[in-house]
């Protein structure tokens, strides 16, 4: 059955639904709007099985549109810690209450703005790429991604520290997030998370994700590498503090 949604709530579900595609074209902390909108509309713990096939149609937009520019010794290293944090975020989805988890999420993001900012005043260059350091955010990555779909501003901060320039930074995200967020679909259904209505009120979001890519897609080739390094920064911040806000 499709969830009954006053006219507010569907324009705030439209809303999500943009900045899902908006986020997938490059500018993933946008992401984040979407997380607090379905939060919003349902309980936070259900949102995040509704949110789940809308992503997946972000990501399937992204790829087709940025595929060429994907770097895959990226994404195999990174996917071993992901999915490791996936398996433990589903483990805990029953213990942690979500507004705790969204605080931690958003303290994690805060820190590792600050130690992107860090970074390029003091030339921190070895950290980032050192093993420990790509496992720590591979498995809060895929701990974030599975508890609150979150995981958007802190990969995108993991790439920027790497020195991932912006359009290989959108392509790999797009095939590492869509590979992620496949394997998360039987932990979510295993949680009754996904449902025939949810389903349904996602096919009706579709065009506006696709719309969403479509917009970020035009906006994205006019904004220089140096300014799309600081918005992403600035949406990673926006989008933790929201979430300490909401905690």
């Amino acid at each position: 059955m499709l969830p009954f949604l006053t006219p507010g709530q569907w324009a705030l579900a439209v809303l999500g639904a943009f900045c899902v595609g908006f986020a997938k074209s490059g500018f993933t902390g946008v992401g984040l709007v979407t997380v607090v909108v379905m939060a919003q509309l349902f309980d936070p713990k259900q949102s995040t099985g509704v949110l789940l096939p809308l992503l997946i149609c972000g990501d399937v937009f992204s790829v087709v549109t940025y595929h060429r520019h994907a770097r895959w010794s990226h994404i195999v290293r990174m996917l071993p810690p992901t999915l490791v944090g996936v398996v433990v975020g589903y483990l805990l989805m029953g213990v942690i209450e979500g507004g705790r988890f969204r605080a931690v999420i958003g303290v994690v993001v805060l820190l590792m703005v600050v130690l992107q900012l860090v970074r390029q005043r003091l030339q921190l260059d070895g950290l980032p790429h050192a093993r420990g350091f790509a496992w720590a955010m591979g498995g809060f990555s895929g701990f974030a991604t599975m508890l609150a779909n979150a995981a958007g501003p802190v990969m995108s901060l993991y790439f920027l520290a790497i020195g991932v320039p912006k359009f290989e930074l959108v392509g790999t995200s797009a095939w590492f997030f869509l590979i992620v967020n496949v394997l998360k679909v039987p932990f979510s259904s295993s949680l009754g998370l996904i449902s025939p209505g949810s389903l349904f009120f996602n096919l009706l979001l579709v065009p506006v994700v696709g719309l969403g890519i479509f917009a970020g897609r035009r906006l994205i080739g006019h904004v220089p590498q140096r300014l799309f390094e600081r918005l992403l920064l600035v949406f990673a911040t926006l989008a933790a503090v929201r979430l300490l806000w909401g905690a």
